[in-house]
């Protein structure tokens, strides 16, 4: 689940290079440091349309005595929760995290920092974040520096939501996407759609490379509609290699995509797909 969309040196089995190794590392340092120059963008994409529904969800009166909280879908190091309730940019977290001076320090020095540099630019209108992710070291350093509420690794895909989780998703109002997409399956959605206690939207960025309608179907049948604007496309990161472009080619093309301009320029792209309850 971590951050599988991202990318990487393997072969993830059906032509699209994947790595898992900067996903379990203390901190967020090598993910920075691989994905820079594959020029992985998708969260700064994703970041003002995070903040648009996340700040829509809010001001719905669903009458629980809350705030509805966020509940970010393969999490990685909090990066999408970094983005929404925080004045700083991907941009200013790919320099902080490949500098040479963030490379010397142990992550118990940089967890540290952090937390001082996060807090610092908190947002007064933050929402509260939660945070899904296999990966506990990852989610464990979101967690530490506070981009994350609360944090879990339950494998959804394998199993039902713990208590832990559970309670969570009495709360959570928001779910959010924008890695994963390729390997979550509508059986992650029906564990946390089931557990909702309160009205769920969900906001998730999406390769072209894979077919999102078995979760469209699955949100629906929680009486969710799903609408998306095909003819807008988000640029994810750069292609490994011609071996992932020409996979990237075909699988769009097999889902009755259009690669030229996109794919076929070198790049994954995504779309955005929004989902709400068919009636407030």
């Amino acid at each position: 689940m971590a951050g599988s969309d991202s990318g990487g040196t393997e072969d993830a089995g059906d032509g699209k290079s994947r790595f898992d190794d900067i996903y379990d590392r203390p901190d967020p340092r090598a993910y920075f440091r691989r994905l820079a120059p594959l020029e992985y963008e998708i969260p700064h994409h994703a970041q003002p349309v995070f903040r648009q529904v996340a700040a829509e969800r809010a001001a719905l009166d669903d009458g629980r005595p809350h705030r509805p909280a966020v509940l970010d879908v393969c999490c990685s190091y909090g990066i999408n929760a970094a983005l929404l309730n925080h004045d700083v940019t991907l941009a200013e977290m790919y320099e902080r995290y490949t500098s040479p001076a963030c490379r010397t320090m142990s992550t118990a020095d940089l967890a540290a920092r952090d937390k001082e540099f996060y807090a610092e630019r908190r947002r007064p209108d933050a929402v509260p974040v939660f945070g899904l992710d296999v990966s506990a070291p990852a989610v464990h350093y979101a967690l530490e520096v506070g981009l994350l509420d609360a944090a879990f690794t339950d494998d959804l895909e394998q199993g039902s939501p713990g208590p832990g989780l559970n309670r969570a998703l009495a709360e959570a109002g928001l779910i959010t996407l924008t890695g994963g997409g390729s390997y979550v399956t509508a059986r992650t959605f029906t564990a946390l759609l089931d557990g909702a206690r309160r009205p769920v939207w969900v906001s998730a960025f999406v390769l072209r490379t894979v077919s999102y309608q078995p979760i469209v179907r699955t949100l629906a049948a929680h009486g969710l509609s799903t609408t998306v604007d095909a003819s807008r496309t988000y640029p994810q990161r750069l292609f490994t290699d011609e071996r992932e472009r020409q996979y990237a080619i075909a699988a769009v093309r097999a889902l009755g995509g259009d690669p030229a301009g996109r794919e076929e320029a070198g790049r994954f792209h995504t779309l955005h797909y929004e989902s709400r309850p068919d009636t407030p």
